[in-house]
């Protein structure tokens, strides 16, 4: 009788113990979006919408901005280090209002977008045809919305001098300064002339 209980034993423990590791392994943890379900739009946040409301970046001119394609707003505000001409910063900053105001509106359709999507899965689960229907006017709404900034950094870029888009560069943190050392094969001189450099 004993021996079949040990055997039972046996047999059971090890099985415990698997499903005891099971579960500490594969526990329910928070989801990386609790808290986000309280969201006025759950796919975007307080910051985001104030963000788009007074027409900012929102990091949709990464493209442009990281790869030497300066925007209108940080360059206003390099004005005195970058030397912008008086001319040059009235010509920017029109650029700048006009961006803002092309954002203002883009970014009002594209919020109007995301909320008529966000709607649709609050009343139950939308069909096939309404969802791809509203994630594509999401869709182009970004689009549209990130076209506005992206086209801005390409109507600043002509106004500048080579010079002050490589300064520009150096006081965002994108590239060192190249009037610090000249590179070998350049002649100093010319090198300092193209550069901007004292």
């Amino acid at each position: 009788m004993e021996t079949k209980h040990v055997a039972m034993l046996m047999v059971l423990i090890p099985t415990a113990v698997f499903a005891q590791t099971h579960d500490e392994n594969h526990s329910t943890s928070p989801s990386a979006y609790a808290g986000e379900e309280t969201r006025l739009i759950k796919s975007l946040s307080e910051q985001d919408l104030e963000e788009i409301a007074r027409g900012g970046g929102w990091g949709l001119a990464r493209a442009a901005e990281l790869n030497g394609v300066p925007g209108p707003t940080h360059l206003l505000e390099l004005a005195e280090e970058i030397a912008l001409t008086e001319q040059q910063r009235d010509n920017i900053e029109a650029i700048r209002a006009q961006m803002q105001a092309d954002a203002i509106t883009a970014g009002e359709r594209f919020v109007a977008a995301e909320r008529a999507l966000d709607e649709a899965f609050q009343q139950g689960a939308p069909n096939a045809e309404a969802l791809e229907r509203l994630v594509a006017e999401a869709g182009k709404a970004r689009a549209a919305l990130r076209l506005v900034h992206l086209n801005a950094h390409l109507l600043t870029l002509p106004l500048l001098t080579d010079a002050q888009v490589s300064q520009y560069s150096v006081l965002r943190g994108y590239s060192d300064d190249p009037c610090a050392s000249v590179p070998d094969g350049h002649d100093p001189e010319m090198w300092r002339s193209h550069n901007g450099c004292n």
